[in-house]
């Protein structure tokens, strides 16, 4: 993780302890730490039982440092996996090899300021929050000049919510300040030395969406494609879905990557996500969640209340299995599959068509087999690594033949209701040419066999659908699926 230099401060000096042991005084949420402690141990909370929320909003009554108390004991926060500032981690270990001191001062709660000063080694105390007292802006002003006296000390701060303290300290250390804030601060005629904090860049943002994942919303078109209906309006009508899915689901994976952030940062590839990483502050991802769900119900009710009704009830489903259904083995797998089909049954709700029982029940097959090449996949990469099973799910090693078996019956399942769903008159009706669309099936019965092949050999990284867009095999599978359709609308 980078982040810009430092910017020193007012006449282009790096501040200095003004006599052996003067103190810095260093705000944690914003400043030592990329992100804030009240968000971090929410979401750990939530993650590990779903009625954190109702226990924060009755700690609430009693005041936020009684809500910072019960969310930090809710939470199991692992300090060394916190995205910590290195440029402010480095500028208050030269302060005190300068013969300063350290102490950390923070409105988060006392237990994790102490989790964190013990974790890091650099502070000769800790002070927060401590379950009545919330040490914020004026109380941590009057908190430090009393122990230090007025202009004893210098503060390390990130907000309009310091400018309290630095009107008692001697000098200031900003970390990542907004124009306002450093207007008020030069306006004090303060020693002020500035340090970059971490920028939120749209690229960011965008990564957090996880935009490749909207290809599965693909899915939205298969009605319109198997009712043969490419007028403007039915194409409008499916757009709008694929809008909503995207926006909603975005959202779930927003939620997902909040709670899952212990496990995240501690896995290979999964550490590199913007939330887990740091790049994205917490604070951000929880404005996005909401954000993103009414994007996506809004354009849901521009096509129709039904159509609403199916993201709603697709939401809830994927928050049921973010928070807890995915730890349960098997349970995972079935309601992937329902998640999967419920964007069928979105975009057949958005032109106003049933879509036929066939359909469904081959994408029920279909996915629960995609789904079981998933686990498949991480019980291989476990095993690789030595794992005795994968994170937050209830498989085990020993599982790995019986979720192979699993995937290759639903794949090959779904094969067969193809076939029976090709030989129904209706369908037959509407190509000119049905018979070709026999040759989907070996072609089908090949691309399952072949993604069950490689995710036993440990070469499957991605999730099977974006990996069967990424892979030069299966795009040409695809592509053949899709060359068939059209020979068989058009001979």
């Amino acid at each position: 993780m980078s982040f810009d230099d430092a910017e020193s401060g007012r006449a282009g000096d790096r501040l200095v302890p003004a006599a052996q042991g003067e103190v810095l005084a260093v705000d944690l949420d914003g400043t030592l730490l990329n992100g804030d402690l009240l968000y971090e141990s929410f979401w750990a909370g939530l993650a590990r039982d779903w009625r954190t929320p109702l226990r924060a909003a009755v700690a609430l009554s009693d005041g936020r440092a009684q809500l910072k108390r019960v969310l930090a004991e809710s939470a199991s926060l692992d300090a060394a996996s916190l995205n910590f500032n290195d440029a402010v981690v480095d500028r208050v270990r030269a302060w005190t090899e300068a013969g300063g001191k350290a102490i950390l001062v923070t409105a988060s709660d006392q237990t994790l300021a102490d989790e964190i000063a013990a974790h890091l080694g650099l502070f000769d105390a800790a002070h927060g929050s401590d379950g009545t007292t919330n040490l914020k802006g004026a109380r941590k002003a009057e908190f430090l000049a009393g122990e230090f006296g007025q202009g004893g000390f210098v503060y390390m701060g990130d907000s309009a919510s310091d400018l309290a303290v630095w009107r008692q300290s001697r000098a200031a250390i900003g970390v990542g300040l907004s124009p306002a804030v450093r207007r008020e601060l030069s306006a004090m005629g303060r020693p002020v030395e500035q340090i970059a904090g971490p920028a939120l860049r749209p690229a960011v943002l965008l990564e957090a969406l996880r935009p490749h994942q909207w290809l599965k919303n693909l899915l939205v078109f298969v009605p319109m494609v198997a009712d043969q209906r490419y007028d403007t309006e039915t194409f409008v009508a499916t757009l709008l879905a694929f809008i909503a899915m995207s926006c909603v689901a975005s959202a779930g994976y927003v939620l997902n990557d909040m709670l899952d952030l212990a496990d995240d940062r501690t896995h290979p590839r999964k550490r590199d996500r913007p939330l887990a990483s740091g790049r994205l502050a917490l604070q951000t991802g929880t404005m996005l969640l909401p954000a993103l769900l009414v994007a996506g119900m809004a354009a849901a009710l521009a096509d129709s209340i039904a159509l609403a009704g199916i993201i709603a009830i697709y939401f809830i489903l994927t928050t049921a299995y973010s928070v807890k259904l995915k730890r349960f083995a098997l349970v995972d797998v079935f309601l992937l599959a329902v998640l999967y089909t419920s964007r069928i049954v979105a975009g057949a709700v958005a032109i106003w068509v049933e879509p036929s029982i066939w359909l469904l029940a081959f994408s029920m097959f279909f996915f629960l087999s995609l789904a079981g090449v998933k686990r498949q996949a991480e019980l291989t990469e476990a095993e690789t690594e030595g794992a005795r099973s994968t994170t937050r799910r209830g498989y085990r090693l020993v599982d790995r033949a019986t979720v192979t078996q699993m995937s290759v019956a639903a794949g090959y399942a779904a094969v067969l209701v193809l076939a029976l769903y090709l030989n129904d008159p209706d369908v037959q009706a509407r190509y000119s040419a049905p018979r070709i669309l026999w040759l989907v099936c070996p072609v089908l019965l090949y691309w399952v066999s072949s993604m069950v092949l490689t995710a036993g050999r440990g070469e499957m990284h991605d999730d099977p659908l974006i990996y069967a867009f990424r892979n030069r095999q299966s795009r040409g599978v695809l592509a053949c699926f899709a060359l068939l359709v059209v020979l068989a609308s058009t001979l």
